[in-house]
This record gives C-alpha cells, structure tokens and sequence, in this order.
C-alpha cells in the first residue's frame, strides 16, 4: 500500500514537470511568433533574404539660349571613383614603392606622403582611404599600374561644367553618409531637392551563398523613379556677360561684394542673376566664408536709398496728391525730433517740379511726397509692391527684408522711408518693383525655372501669374517718362542711342552704431529699356565700393550690360 503511493506521487511529479515544460514552452512559443515576431522576422530576412536600395539618377539642371531655346548642361551627373587601400595585401617592401606611384598619378600634396606611408604600413588593416574624387581618366591610368592592395569604388558626384558661373543660384550638392544619395544644399539644388532627388526604390529576394539575390527565386521589387530635370530661364550668355561686367567692377571699385538682377518685366522670368564673391560648386567646401552660399540678390537685405524714390513718388502721383511737374519750394533741411535731414552734400535748389526731384535725388522733395501720403497709404504702396515680404523665387535661401519702419506713427519714418532710409529691400525685390513700372503698374511674380521635365516624359512650364495693379497704368507711364527725364538730363553715362531709359541711382550710406556712415555706403542703379516697350529690368548693386557715388560704379555696369542685351535680342529702337 506504501508503495502504491509512493509510486502515485512519483507519476504526479513528473506530469507536473512535463506540463511546467510545456507551459515555459508554449509560452516561449507565444512570444517568439506573437509578441516577437516583429524582430525575428527581420532576423530570419538577414539570414535567408536580402534587402537591396535602389537609388534613383539625381535629376539634371539646364541653362538656355532663350531666344533659340537651345540647353546647356549646369548641374550634371558625373562618374568618379573612391580609391581606398587594403594594407594587409600590400608587402612591407612595396609601401614606399606603392606610396610614390600614388602620389604621382594621383597628384597628390607632398605632405600626404608621410600619412600615406604610415596608414599602408599597417599590416592587419583591412581598409584605409586614399583619395576621393577621382575622375576617369587618371583612376586608368592608375589601374595600368597594378598596384596590389589598392582598389577602386565606383561613385557618382554632382558635376558643374560651367565651374563658378551661376555658383550661388545652382547652390550645391554633398554626398550622404552612406555615399549613395546626393542632398542639395542652397540655391536651386537646395530649394528644388526632392523634385531633382526622385524616389528611392528596392528589392527583396533570396539570399545566395555569396549574400547576393538568387535570379530564379520569388522576389518583390519597387523600382526606383529618377529625379525630374530643370530648365533654368537663365541665359548662358547674358549670365556669362553680366557677371563677367560685375567681377570686373567688383576689383576696380574694390568693393566687398556686389549683385545683380536682369529680368522680363513682363513675364517675371530671370534672365541673369550674379552674386560676388561667388564659389565654385565642384569645390564648395573650399570657401573662406561660408556667407558666400548665400545668394546677395535675394538673401541680403540692405537700405536701398535713392533708388526707391520712385517707388513713393509712383504712390503720390497713384492717388493724385502730385503730378510730374507738381512743384515746392525746397526748405533745404527739415527738423524731425530735434533731428535735420538734408539733401546729398547740403545742396538746396529752391522752386522744383517732382520730375527734378527725382533727377536731382531732392531728398527734401520725397519728404513732401510723403506728408502728403501719410504713413498709412505709403506703408500700403510699399507693401504692394512686395517690400518686405519674400518673392517666392525657387531659390533657397531668401530674405523678405524690412519695411516695417513705415508702420511706426512717427512722421520721421515716412519721411525717411520716402527716400530709402530706415528700410531695406533685396535687389530681386527692387528688380521686382521696377518691373511693375514698365509693366503697366502690373507686378509680376519672379521666377528662375522655365521647365520641369520628369522621367516619364511630362512636363510642368511656368506661366505668367496674373496679379492685380499696384498702380494704373497711366501712373506707371508718367512714371517711366519721368525716369526718362532723370537719365536724359542726369545720368548722361547711362543713355543708350536709339534708345529710351529709364533708370535712378541710389547712393546710400549704411547705418552703424545708431548713425549713418559718412564715408561707408552702397551703390545702386535700377531702370529699363526700351522705356516704351520694356524687355529688360536691371538692378546693379555694389556694397561699399571705394568710389563715391552710384553713376560711377553700378550706372557704368547697367549701361554696359544693357546695351548687349538690347543688340543680343536685337531690340528695335524706340528712339
């Protein structure tokens, strides 16, 4: 009987256990295929499948000949090579040897010799790099060697063929970590980054021996989709000469940096765009300053001056409270707060019509304008007009600037306002707003992209965007007359035979610890031509150039330039 129960228990221990086995085991179970399944389904894809990223071809940027339409090439894809070493299959008695061919076909510095030698010296290492970028012609030649332990990767680079030229407007691309994707940074390769990048895609399958896909085996694939190519309404040629004119200026005037912008009036379109210093984009990461990314036509904001007396002077004759040959007696100086404002050099000129105002740059003058505007209505002009508020260029980065001076109730902020004080504009904004004035009082939207074409064969062609008035027509043609006046019987230096322009100059002095500069200042030239039937808009800026005024720094550029752009789209004459 003892042993009977002796023998029960024994039965019921082990079906204990068995049945706390199998629970732990169930229970394994459950979290392995429930809970866990997540993460031992990748595992289980490491081990049996593979997982391959398809990178898709980064979409290519064109500059034209607008009037051919004809494409040139300014942001391509180029094939270069990595060449890295593998230490342990080179011979103790083959480094130096090896270290001397390298330096050779390679043309590297001298002073990498030495790193050379020691990181091909180490015996184990699997892995070291030697040099990046290597173009086609001397990774073969480098190959003809045969140098053991030294191999090559294939390697795709952004390529500009044009070097400097448009640097700031195309901006620039850098390779991702894993050295696969190229990401765009600053102007058009920044602004317009996933359009141009496309769409990554891969593929799954089975594993091989060799860890690569088996061809026979079930697989699922999402193929990559290439990047969209741009067609920039930049003219190659206007491009290569307006910038060439502002390079040329930039070391006689000895200037620190210097702008540009050449646009249709009627259209909006770019058609010539310059920022200096510039910058290489095959070479970017070679700038002392990397200020220089930024493209200074639209990204630096400034105190226009003179050049923006048109602009309140348009308000004024816009709501009739003056006409071109309006007249006032100038007081020579007015007294704001206990602070005088003068006219340039101190000058006074007595009984004036606001058409000389504007060709003798009467600052007293704009501030007659102004009282009769009132803050109010010229903070609305000026608005309009698009002042203090980004284009919407697709470019990256850009500045709205800041008009918000003219907000403030004192009278002292219009009244400088009038004649570009106390605010600041971008050249694009200034380019923008003059357009408005040949363009019937219409402002047209800028833009720099004519064209995107997708893989697929689509297209997308920018329009002309409607928008509505920012003066009639009528005042945007008294406007261009009396700009006429100030070239014809001012800016001599600026006339063009056979031709009307219209253009102002603004010389303005640059603020600095609460005052404005005596000696600091920057220089501006805005106009048109064919002042009747305008086609080009132009802007030319210098910050502070070693000369005294605008007429013999931007004007001297502005005619230049827009005399080879009259004869290079052989614009009838008007005149």
């Amino acid at each position: 009987m003892i042993h009977k129960e002796k023998t029960d228990n024994r039965l019921r221990f082990i079906a204990i256990f068995f049945l706390v086995v199998a629970l732990v085991i169930i229970t394994k179970l459950f979290l392995l295929q429930v809970i866990q399944y997540n993460y031992y389904h990748t595992l289980a894809l490491n081990s049996h499948e593979i997982y391959k990223q398809l990178h898709p071809k980064r979409g290519e940027i064109f500059f034209q000949d607008t009037r051919t339409k004809t494409l040139f090439p300014a942001a391509i894809n180029r094939q270069y090579f990595l060449i890295y070493a593998v230490p342990k299959d080179i011979k103790p008695e083959e480094v130096s040897s090896t270290v001397e061919k390298l330096v050779q076909i390679l043309a590297l510095p001298e002073t990498d010799r030495e790193i050379l030698n020691k990181k091909l010296s180490k015996s184990n290492d699997l892995y070291e790099p030697v040099a990046k970028k290597i173009d086609s012609d001397t990774y073969e030649k480098l190959k003809a060697e045969k140098l053991p332990g030294i191999y090559a990767n294939e390697q795709e680079y952004r390529y500009y063929p044009e070097q400097n030229l448009a640097g700031p407007i195309l901006g620039f691309c850098r390779l991702d970590d894993t050295g696969n994707e190229q990401i765009g940074s600053y102007g058009t390769e920044g602004y317009w980054n996933k359009i141009l990048s496309g769409r990554k895609g891969f593929a799954i399958g089975e594993r091989g021996a060799l860890g690569s896909l088996v061809a026979m085996s079930s697989h699922s694939q999402v193929d990559a989709q290439d990047g969209a190519d741009l067609i920039l309404t930049i003219d190659r040629s206007l491009e290569y000469k307006a910038c060439s004119l502002l390079q040329k200026g930039l070391d006689e005037y000895q200037a620190k940096s210097a702008s540009l912008v050449m646009m249709n009036p009627k259209t909006g379109a770019v058609l010539a765009m310059c920022s200096l210093p510039d910058f290489n984009p095959n070479d970017y990461s070679q700038v002392k300053d990397i200020r220089q990314y930024n493209n200074t036509a639209i990204f630096t904001a400034y105190e226009p001056g003179s050049v923006f007396k048109p602009i309140a002077m348009s308000s004024g004759v816009d709501l009739g409270l003056v006409s071109p040959n309006t007249t006032f007696v100038d007081p020579c100086v007015r007294v704001f707060n206990g602070f005088p404002i003068h006219n340039a050099m101190n000058k006074c000129y007595g009984t004036q019509t606001m058409t000389q105002v504007l060709e003798n740059s009467i600052n007293t003058g704009m501030m007659f304008v102004a009282d009769k505007l009132g803050h109010e209505r010229l903070s609305d002009y000026v608005k309009k007009y698009g002042f203090g508020q980004k284009t919407g260029i697709e470019l990256s980065p850009e500045s709205g600037a800041d008009v918000s001076s003219l907000d403030k109730k004192g009278q002292i902020f219009a009244a400088v306002g009038s004649f570009g004080q106390g605010l600041t504009a971008t050249p694009l904004q200034l380019a923008t707003a003059y357009s408005a004035i040949a363009n019937q009082g219409i402002l047209p939207k800028p833009y720099i992209v004519s064209e995107v074409r997708y893989p697929d064969g689509k297209k997308e062609i920018t329009t002309t965007q409607d928008s509505s008035p920012v003066i009639s027509a009528r005042t945007a043609k008294l406007l261009s007359g009396m700009l006429v006046s100030v070239v014809d019987n001012h800016y001599h230096a600026a006339k063009i035979p056979g031709y009307y322009v219209a253009g102002k100059t603004g010389t303005a002095q640059i603020a600095e610890a609460g005052k404005y500069s005596i000696d600091r200042t920057n220089h501006t030239f805005a106009g048109f031509a064919p002042a009747t039937n305008p086609q080009f808009v132009l802007v030319v800026k210098y910050e502070e150039p070693q000369r005294k005024w605008a007429e013999q720094t931007a004007l001297p550029i502005f005619h230049d330039l827009l005399t080879f752009a009259l004869q290079y789209y052989a614009v009838p004459n008007d005149r």
